[in-house]
């Protein structure tokens, strides 16, 4: 069964000059509206004995990353009970008050730090409702609660990210094959021991939603967006949905036609997808995907939502260029800078 809404006709360009200077931008900016909701399932990749069977599980990741631009993994090798007690720190984290979390700012351009309803998305001109803590290395100096603040938490969460790291390389060197590069090209991209480095881990909650506001229409977890980073990995908790995807190729020039399904979270899958750096990378034969979190509506459960992403960013100085030049070279630095301020603009 399929709803749909009235158009939205909000776009923060509708009748003016174009505001960003990426194509990836300016498609954005036609990315609100409720559209249609459908049924359809996502690939779920196993990747048990993943040496073994190098070659079967590059295609499959390549055909969902081709066809559908998500797909989950499974038996993936970071231990669940890891992935739980990562969200008890970052649940922890949040419960505390404001005033003790303004303590850990959001770094601008930096992706480290907390913030509170700060990102707006070009496809609805309004705040996300939620919050978020994003750990980037280089950038973490006076950004850890202490002990006294939430036990464990520095600890924890440097080992999850390089847990999840590690997972990103492994299914980026499938990539790297496919696309004509060598096995460690995007592992060498990513380097965790350069003061460049970028990957980000995020966690994120999203806020309880009063009554009052399941309607209103102008309102959204998480807007309409692509990443714009290579690979996103997305940790969620059983029972905590909203996570809605449009695929890629059926995303541009739809509008409010648009059809949209949800992705069941599950404790022991990894939710992926394809990012804007990957899809430049690859001369756009990878395809990044739409995605947005929906508002509960009415009758559906509407207390807080959790999850963590991992954002596989190249390194800064990297210059992203695919192996047949669609795409003008640009620094992973440049690019970053660019999404990160049309993302954060609303407040200007």
């Amino acid at each position: 069964m399929t709803t749909t809404t009235s158009p939205d006709t909000s776009s923060p360009t509708a009748g003016s000059k174009p505001l960003y200077g990426l194509k990836e931008l300016e498609l954005e900016t036609t990315f609100g509206g409720f559209g249609r909701e459908t049924s359809r399932e996502i690939p779920v990749i196993d990747l048990t004995d993943f040496d073994a069977r190098r070659e079967e599980i590059t295609n499959q990741l390549w055909q969902a990353a081709t066809e559908v631009g998500f797909f989950q993994l499974a038996h993936h090798g970071l231990d669940v009970t890891k992935v739980r007690n990562a969200f008890a720190l970052s649940e922890a984290f949040f419960a505390l008050p404001a005033e003790q979390k303004q303590r850990f700012p959001l770094k601008e351009g930096l992706n480290a730090g907390w913030e509170f309803m700060s990102q707006v998305r070009p496809s609805t001109g309004t705040a996300d409702q939620k919050e978020s803590f994003q750990i980037t290395l280089p950038h973490m100096d006076d950004l850890w609660p202490n002990q006294t603040v939430v036990p464990e938490f520095q600890r924890v969460m440097l080992a999850f990210e390089y847990e999840a790291w590690q997972l990103g390389m492994k299914v980026l060197s499938c990539f790297a094959e496919r696309l004509g590069f060598e096995r460690d090209f995007f592992t060498r991209a990513h380097d965790r021991r350069q003061p460049d480095y970028q990957s980000t881990l995020r966690l994120l909650h999203y806020l309880p939603v009063a009554e009052r506001d399941l309607a209103d229409e102008r309102l959204w977890r998480a807007g309409a967006h692509t990443d714009f980073d290579c690979l996103t990995m997305v940790f969620q908790r059983d029972g905590q949905g909203g996570l809605q995807v449009s695929p890629g190729k059926d995303a541009e020039g739809a509008g409010d036609q648009r059809e949209w399904f949800s992705v069941m979270p599950k404790d022991e899958l990894i939710t992926c997808n394809i990012g804007d750096m990957l899809m430049r990378w690859s001369d756009d034969r990878l395809k990044s995907t739409l995605h947005r979190v929906r508002m509960p509506k009415p009758g559906d459960y509407n207390g807080p939502r959790y999850s963590i992403a991992f954002f596989c960013q190249a390194n800064k100085d990297v210059v992203i260029e695919g192996p047949e030049g669609k795409y003008p070279p640009i620094t992973a630095r440049d690019y970053l800078l660019q999404r990160i301020q049309a993302n954060f603009a609303g407040k200007k």
